[in-house]
């Protein structure tokens, strides 16, 4: 399908695309069709640009016309087809990657150009650059546009993404050798990168060069008094204070006279900074170039316009002109030349704009950015840590960052991955939470501290965002792992709802089922993950979204999605409330939720040394009016009748790991433990139903019991006073080791 043809007054060029169709229905569908604009714009020697609608209809297209229906789209081929006048020769295209150079062959006999353009995940302003000779001159056209996403809003969400990564990171967005480009303009204030400093003298190179031509031909000057030694008949003016020394010396015709004499001098301030300037300039780009040139995928026609940018201001620099120029030294004061002057004014605004910082806002300037789906996957990094801030209800001076960016590349910075990329969440002074961006789970334990004790031993896992809640009901300072993965891809639209890519909800599947935690060397593995989510840009009403299966499923699985973009705030508000669930419920809530695997029951285990734990618990002896399910729960301990369980109070001792429970003593005389077969969360009046008592809401924390052991005839007796011969325990339990039971038992029987 041909979509656009340019007559040229050297060439008329076709660009094509098979499955076009379907790429707008797409974008039309995720974006909206209001939004599938481009503003177009080519050099001289265009006769005429049509757009070519699918019924045959042409419609002439204007140059910065922004009502312009798109045509390139991320991800999409577009073969493109020159076809060029006779005397045409040496015909290229141009861009600056060697690789989509290589997609485009020329046909010397038939004189057509032709090869492919995608540009992948580039998004922004694009331009087609085609270089071919005329009468031995060498010509260049270049046609631009907008290369637009099927997925977001390019000229509205893509903004918004840039604007929170550069207020959280400054110069994170940045990149080069992209296939698109975006607008910037200079700020006042701030960091210039190498990039930022090589983008803006790409633009102004030709005026900078052309300008110092300019004033090497009519260069300013100044009238400078030099003293010489002339004859009397060389002398044009007399000065009158050499009149007495020419009467004296009349007769000495070879006598020579000392006098001042005004010259034309290029030696002036602002020339001086000419040559400064010039000699920086030289030397920055000679050392940006060589750098640029190692890259793989620069093309030749890049390398060779640099190095002839870089042959040019040489020669400048060895002119005759500069020869007679000293040193700049700097201004005394503000120099009207450098701001008015043919020439000069030019110089001194590339060298200013050179010194500035940029701004990514609407510009004259050319930026390049990461690719949209590093952008979104950043984006909701930066999104998640701000949903667990407001969630824990924490102020920004609690936040701690730890995270950094890192040299990603020759002028560019990537957000560093695991340990590099810690965000801690605290509460005066106690840590509630952590964020970690792109940690490394290998076959190899991590080698940083906050991800240590994951561990993989297959294949490696890179999940995109690690969220862990410290969760101290189980364990002080225990953490329950939350996955975030960000897709920029939205498989399908059902009942007006965007779907996510099936792989990716099965690859959050593999994330929970491949990384395991391992407390030290030879302790078993032990599942890590609780539960995982995608991200991905989809849309769609709230109350459709809570009814598609992907979001349903993380009630019933814990694995699922949720649909985020810029400036959707009812959606982001359905992760925000999911998050802020798994802030305020408990660890033995959420692993109550937890599904376990077929025939096993997640239980709360030993994680050290000290396998033989016992939780020594109180056990309130029934009032008159308790419940009669209450008071066969308490006989049942009593006359050691097979109790099925006992309930902890409503709160625990600090430092209680209940994960390293294995039995239960229960705080009455008695003369035996219970193993425990699992625990779990419940409800205080969910354990009695038919209890007359006021009900009781709160959590408790059940150790289901099996067998029971006995240690002899003789009771053991427990004490919450600390009196003498007994085991001294708390009325809200604790955990002490088997064996210091055993030895305390043994000890009472053997005393008189």
């Amino acid at each position: 399908m041909e979509l656009l043809k340019i007559e040229h007054e050297d060439f008329t060029l076709s660009i094509e695309c098979t499955k076009y169709s379907d790429v707008w229905a797409k974008a039309k569908q995720y974006v909206g069709e209001q939004n599938l604009t481009s503003t177009y714009s080519w050099t001289e020697g265009v006769k005429s640009v049509k757009r070519l609608l699918d019924n045959g209809d042409e419609v002439e297209i204007a140059p910065q016309d922004k009502s312009a229906l798109a045509i390139f789209f991320d991800h999409t081929d577009y073969p493109i087809w020159v076809e060029f006048d006779a005397g045409v020769t040496n015909a290229r295209f141009a861009s600056i990657l060697q690789s989509d150079n290589e997609r485009f062959s020329y046909h010397k006999s038939h004189r057509i150009l032709t090869g492919f353009i995608n540009f992948g995940n580039d998004i922004g302003r694009g331009e087609i650059v085609l270089k071919y000779d005329v009468a031995g001159r060498e010509r260049t056209f270049v046609f631009g546009f907008d290369v637009l996403s099927t997925k977001l809003n390019y000229h509205e969400h893509w903004r918004s993404i840039i604007a929170d990564i550069e207020a959280e990171y400054s110069m994170l967005s940045l990149d080069y050798m992209r296939r698109t480009f975006h607008s910037f303009s200079p700020d006042s204030e701030g960091e210039r990168p190498d990039l930022v400093w090589w983008s803006i003298f790409q633009g102004q190179q030709e005026r900078f060069l052309t300008a110092i031509r300019h004033i090497i031909e009519r260069p300013r000057h100044r009238l400078r008094s030099e003293m010489t030694y002339q004859r009397l008949d060389k002398i044009k003016r007399v000065p009158s204070t050499l009149e007495n020394e020419i009467a004296e010396h009349r007769l000495e015709e070879e006598r020579l006279y000392r006098v001042a004499e005004h010259v034309h001098s290029n030696d002036t301030q602002e020339n001086r900074f000419l040559k400064f300037a010039l000699a920086e300039i030289a030397k920055k780009y000679d050392a940006l170039k060589r750098k640029i040139e190692t890259l793989e995928n620069s093309s030749v026609t890049l390398r060779e316009e640099m190095s002839r940018t870089k042959s040019q201001m040489q020669s400048l620099q060895r002119h005759p002109f500069f020869r007679s120029v000293g040193l700049f030294q700097g201004f005394s004061q503000e120099s009207l030349v450098l701001q008015k002057a043919t020439g000069y004014t030019d110089v001194y605004r590339t060298w200013t704009l050179l010194r500035r910082a940029y701004s990514l806002h609407e510009g004259l300037f050319r930026l390049q950015s990461k690719d949209i789906a590093t952008l979104y996957e950043i984006w909701c990094f930066i999104e998640v840590s701000h949903i667990v801030k407001e969630q824990l209800g924490i102020s920004d001076e609690e936040v701690d960052h730890r995270n950094r960016m890192e040299m990603g590349g020759l002028f560019t910075w990537d957000l560093g991955k695991g340990e590099q990329s810690r965000i801690l969440f605290r509460k005066d002074g106690i840590e509630l939470a952590e964020l970690i961006y792109n940690p490394k789970h290998t076959q190899r334990e991590n080698e940083t501290t906050s991800v240590e004790k994951f561990v993989v031993k297959t294949v490696s896992q890179k999940p995109d965002i690690v969220l862990q809640l410290v969760k101290d009901d189980i364990q002080t300072g225990m953490k329950m792992t939350y996955l975030f993965d960000a897709k920029y891809r939205i498989d399908s639209n059902r009942y007006g709802v965007d779907y996510p890519p099936d792989d990716a909800i099965n690859q959050m599947h593999r994330y929970r089922d491949a990384i395991y935690y391992q407390q030290g060397q030879g302790v078993p593995l032990k599942k890590e993950v609780v539960g995982g989510y995608i991200l991905f840009p989809g849309s769609g009403e709230p109350l459709d979204v809570q009814t598609a299966t992907f979001y349903k499923s993380i009630k019933e699985v814990n694995i699922g999605a949720f649909p985020l973009r810029p400036k959707n705030t009812e959606n982001r508000k359905l992760l925000s409330d999911f998050i802020g669930s798994l802030i305020a419920n408990e660890g033995q809530s959420l692993i109550a939720d937890s599904i376990p695997q077929k025939g096993l029951n997640y239980i709360i285990d030993s994680i050290g040394s000290d396998s033989d734990m016992a939780f020594v618990g109180y056990v309130r002896q029934p009032q008159s009016d308790s419940s009669e399910s209450y008071k066969s729960y308490y006989r049942k301990f009593v006359e050691n009748d097979s109790p099925q369980f006992y309930y902890s109070g409503r709160s625990l001792s600090k430092g209680i790991d209940l994960r390293s429970v294995r039995y239960v003593f229960p705080s009455l005389p008695g003369n035996g433990y219970y193993r425990v077969k699992r625990i779990y969360s419940e409800r205080r009046d969910d354990l009695f139903l038919d209890q007359e008592e006021q009900e009781d809401k709160s959590m408790r924390i059940v150790f289901e019991l099996g067998e029971f052991i006995s240690l002899g005839e003789k009771k053991l007796k427990f004490s919450f006073s600390g009196e003498n011969k007994c085991l001294q325990v708390k009325q809200t339990g604790e955990t002490k080791p088997l064996r210091q039971i055993k030895e305390e038992f043994k000890r009472i029987q053997t005393e008189k």
